[in-house]
């Protein structure tokens, strides 16, 4: 089981990888095949427009034909995409291999996600939930100092990256292949395209679940293709490796608040991921007004903290109240508002600093990021804590007799959760 755990992290680790691999390599593709700032935003948001529609027709893939298989489908389709990318000529290249590479960060992500809740100590899907986001800050700091060291002191600076990604892919996938073909949760239906599905009574929890979900990928959408710009137009560093370094700060800043995630209610981390994500948004355009690499710096580890209660809150919400056989189903949905998000933002973004110049992008950027933000802190508020002390009540209620919080949640879900039950 613990074998499987963290082979199911691995996994989660080079969704995030394979996602931000290009980060350190766009300001090259920029200088030497002169694009503009507009066509290396689409470039990275051809990754969650590829990858929207996986997670709405797959999204429940693996709970038909389990998290293995979807896995593997998913690590494959991540080589080709990083293959097409040590192939690259032009933008056409790399559109394909985004593209590739949302397709199969789409198949794979929510499945590893589910499988170490799978694979995890019963009871502890918080506990699951924090170590997924300490690997996944696992693999974008990998993107950013892997990427930084060998674009800066190796040689062929736009390919040896993403052939290093490759090998550790291949890697895992050999892993994978030992993992259990199909664990006990998954459904005995056959698999059929349909939507994602969502199971009455819990469509407002993941309303709120999901949008705090998505706040992560929305920092994401400024860190990751606007990052090593902002440090070297904005905060002056010239060195690959370092900026590299300092957006890692990003990562490790992930990696450490994931763990202090573990000990906090799921609306306490909404609330905290709410307010440091508008902070770091204009930590952000601080780092421009000032010049400052200190403020860069500091600005990272907000988003970084702000990503990991994110991240955290919502994935908890999603798994913890999701009936069994709907659980990558809840999960995919969460994914899928998350990469909406990304899609719509990074583009937008790139739009403004292309027309008006990077400062009028970060500024417009924190300003409509900051809406999104607040509704997040809205939902956590009137959402999640009414439910922490709802659920405590239920369970003093089950010690005097009265019905207690699964008896009420299995009510709550109504038929669809009774039917799913009897499907498997």
């Amino acid at each position: 089981m613990r074998a499987n755990f963290w082979t199911a992290g691995a996994v989660v680790a080079l969704a995030l990888w394979t996602s931000a691999c290009p980060t350190m390599t766009y300001p090259l593709y920029q200088a030497d095949w002169h694009l503009s700032t507009t066509t290396v935003t689409w470039i990275f948001a051809a990754y969650p427009i590829a990858l929207i529609p996986v997670l709405v027709v797959f999204g429940d893939l693996s709970d038909h034909i389990g998290r293995r298989t979807a896995m593997l489908l998913g690590l494959a389709a991540e080589l080709i995409g990083v293959l097409l990318f040590v192939l690259a000529t032009d933008v056409t290249w790399l559109l394909a291999g985004r593209v590739f590479m949302g397709l199969g960060v789409g198949l794979s992500l929510s499945p590893a996600s589910v499988a170490m809740v799978e694979f995890g100590p019963r009871g502890q899907e918080k506990r699951a939930g924090a170590i997924g986001t300490a690997v996944s800050a696992l693999g974008i700091a990998l993107a950013m100092v892997v990427g930084g060291a060998l674009t800066e002191y190796g040689p062929y600076p736009l390919r040896l990256n993403f052939l290093v990604l490759a090998a550790a892919i291949a890697v895992v996938a050999c892993f994978v292949m030992a993992m259990p073909h199909h664990t006990a949760e998954e459904t005995a239906e056959p698999w059929r395209v349909r939507t994602i599905v969502i199971p009455r009574g819990n469509r407002v929890v993941f309303a709120a679940g999901s949008i705090a979900f998505a706040s992560s990928f929305l920092l994401g959408a400024i860190v990751l293709p606007l990052g090593a710009k902002i440090a070297h137009q904005l905060a002056g560093s010239t060195n690959a490796l370092v900026t590299g370094s300092l957006l890692s700060v990003f990562a490790v800043s992930i990696a450490v608040n994931a763990l202090l995630a573990r000990r906090l209610e799921v609306w306490v981390l909404v609330t905290l991921g709410a307010v440091g994500s508008s902070a770091a948004a204009w930590l952000f355009v601080v780092t421009g007004a000032t010049h400052s690499m200190v403020i860069f710096f500091l600005a990272s580890a907000c988003a970084g903290a702000a990503y990991a209660f994110d991240f955290a809150g919502g994935l908890t919400v999603l798994s913890r109240h999701a009936a069994p056989h709907h659980r990558a189903s809840m999960v995919s949905g969460g994914y899928l508002v998350g990469y909406v998000a990304q899609g719509v933002g990074a583009p937008g973004l790139g739009w403004v600093v292309t027309g008006h110049g990077l400062m009028a992008g970060l500024l417009t950027g924190a300003t409509a990021f900051s809406v999104f933000f607040g509704a997040v802190l809205v939902g956590g508020v009137l959402v999640l804590l009414p439910l922490r002390r709802s659920s405590a009540q239920r369970g003093g209620g089950r010690r005097m007799g009265r019905p207690g919080p699964e008896s009420t949640a299995a009510q709550e879900r109504g038929p669809v959760h009774r039917a799913t039950h009897r499907s498997g």
